[in-house]
């Protein structure tokens, strides 16, 4: 029986210049491997030390990368010299098969979603209405679900909290992360497709990573799970008995994240291998 590692991407494992959190002298600073390109420049880092626990933490499970990306914006990162042969893109909306997304599971999301949740155009078009200049784009990401680009310092302090009541009335949800404000289907989340994946390659442990309110179920669904000292999901205390929390913030957590993963997985191979 495998290990399955499912982790997310963004302030978990990867992180952009904004992000880093570094401080004390340059000198003392650990050296960064860019992992991701944008319009031909560096946008998302991990330390090197992070780089090498990625590659033995890929032969040790099935490492599965696990993002609110589009599978488009998934493909930009470059984790490890051979890719994960899995990856869950889109908060559960796609399961990528050695690169190739998996039609059925799309199809059978995207089912699953017009049963349970109003329309993305009722959602697109109510953003539209309560946006003001403190938003500086408003996207849409596979045909799924919604997001907005926010100036933080000039957020109306009520504004979140006023979407998240009127998406919840509808079968939606939340999540501020950094400076994007998604709108979800409460219905499409990563622990459903973790869960598929688990299936397909009999994993008999699951360990997961998050920092984010759209985390929470891949995390209560792991067997063990561990979060960044930073985020959405520190920001607002939460936790669960089988979550551990980092001591660090910012890139060197993604590095902490990295080991504890890397630890906990050899040590489940070799209780299930005897």
């Amino acid at each position: 029986m495998s290990v399955l590692v499912c982790c997310d991407l963004d302030r978990t494992l990867i992180y952009s210049t904004a992000a880093l959190g570094l401080d004390g002298p340059d000198a003392d600073l650990p050296r960064l491997l860019c992992v991701e390109l944008y319009q031909a420049a560096p946008l998302s880092y991990v330390t090197e030390t992070a780089a090498h626990g990625l590659e033995a933490l890929a032969s040790a499970a099935t490492f599965v990368p696990t993002t609110t990306r589009t599978p488009e914006q998934y493909a930009r990162v470059h984790l490890l010299d051979k890719p994960s042969p899995y990856a869950i893109c889109a908060n559960g909306g796609h399961i990528m098969v050695d690169g190739a997304d998996d039609p059925d599971w799309s199809s059978a999301v995207r089912a699953r979603v017009a049963e349970t949740a109003t329309a993305l155009a009722e959602v697109r078009e109510h953003l539209g209405r309560v946006s003001g200049e403190f938003v500086l784009k408003r996207r849409t990401a596979s045909d799924l679900f919604a997001y907005t680009v926010v100036d933080r310092a000039a957020l109306p302090p009520d504004w979140v909290g006023d979407l998240t009541g009127w998406c919840a009335e509808r079968g939606w949800r939340t999540s501020l992360q950094g400076r994007k404000v998604y709108c979800l289907p409460a219905s499409l989340t990563k622990a459903a497709a973790a869960a598929e994946v688990a299936r397909r390659t009999g994993a008999g442990t699951m360990l997961a990573a998050g920092d984010s309110l759209l985390d929470i179920e891949l995390l209560e669904a792991a067997d063990a799970s561990v979060r960044p000292a930073h985020g959405e999901l520190h920001d607002t205390g939460w936790t669960s008995p089988s979550t551990t929390v980092t001591r660090a913030r910012g890139v060197a957590a993604g590095e902490e994240i990295v080991g504890w993963l890397l630890d906990r997985a050899e040590r489940s191979f070799r209780v299930t291998t005897g």
